[in-house]
């Protein structure tokens, strides 16, 4: 699967083009959806590839916003998402049962956190896992709490912000001043002369596709179906499976390999054999479930 017949959004003078372009492309029903990537899975129909790309096109540019405030170019952002969007496209199993904005977030989360990291270089932000999420999350992190102040924090902020992110006070403030560079805001107008905001053009006048997932009977059923096939496997298959898979942050495997004193290699064990239970038995409740409708 290429990029290529996706609009191409070239430098920051090309954004407002570009999200208004694609804004042509409509969501997709359940249903479509659905056949859409049957028809990819089973049959490699490029055209059925394509629609699953461009209708999903505004979530990757919405989640690549968030990520703005790195000092990286957006259209190379934007770029990066793009292409973790057609990798979720290319691995999604409609049968599982999950909508495929759900699989792609992370996908597009992943493929954007990695260019981001690369950019920056590990020589710059660190190492080890808690020190690449403190690189994701303080921003987040500070806004929570209200420490918006710039430069260097408050001792109490640092404090609070260590605390919640898990991680030395000495890391929070390295941390803090390596990121020290002003942030984008979407309030930021498009030209010193315009009225018109950056986030103006992420508005969509149909719902997002968060709030359809969100809001949608279809998606809690499904949810329901997925809480039910975990309630029904061993509590750490289950616990494993929820860290591993469920969760935005993976624990890694040296994390649950010390909270159930089994070694890293029987933790992926356990990992890959929960999964395919769980596989087996969302495909068998929503073969149930269609019969039951049929």
């Amino acid at each position: 699967m290429s990029g290529r017949g996706l609009p191409a959004l070239t430098g920051e003078s090309g954004l407002k083009r570009y999200l208004a372009e694609i804004r042509k492309f409509p969501l997709l029903a359940p249903e479509e959806e659905y056949m859409l990537a049957k028809r990819w899975k089973e049959h490699g129909d490029p055209r059925a590839a394509h629609k699953l790309v461009t209708s999903h096109l505004r979530l990757v540019a919405k989640i690549a916003m968030g990520y703005r405030g790195y000092g990286l170019p957006v259209s190379e952002i934007v770029a990066e998402g793009n292409v973790g969007l057609m990798q979720a496209v290319k691995r999604f199993e409609p049968e599982k049962g999950f909508r495929l904005a759900t699989y792609a977030m992370w996908w597009i989360r992943a493929s954007i956190q990695e260019f981001i990291l690369r950019s920056w270089s590990l020589v710059k932000i660190g190492t080890t896992s808690d020190q690449k999420k403190l690189f994701f999350n303080l921003r987040k992190a500070k806004s929570n709490i209200g420490a918006i102040e710039e430069g260097d924090l408050k001792p109490e902020h640092v404090t609070e912000l260590a605390d919640k992110l898990g991680v030395s006070a000495h890391e929070v403030v390295d941390m803090n001043r390596r990121l020290s560079a002003p942030d984008s805001s979407l309030n930021a107008p498009l030209r010193s002369e315009g009225e018109s905001e950056w986030q103006d053009w992420l508005a969509d006048d149909a719902e997002s596709q968060e709030t359809v997932l969100a809001e949608s009977e279809e998606y809690g059923e499904r949810k329901q179906l997925l809480e039910a096939a975990l309630g029904e496997l061993p509590e750490r298959e289950r616990e494993i499976l929820r860290a591993r898979k469920l969760q935005e942050e993976p624990s890694t495997l040296e994390e649950l390999s010390a909270r159930f004193g089994i070694s890293r290699e029987r933790v992926r064990q356990i990992e890959v054999r929960a999964f395919e239970r769980l596989q087996e038995k969302m495909k068998a409740a929503l073969k149930a479930k269609r019969g039951a409708l049929g």
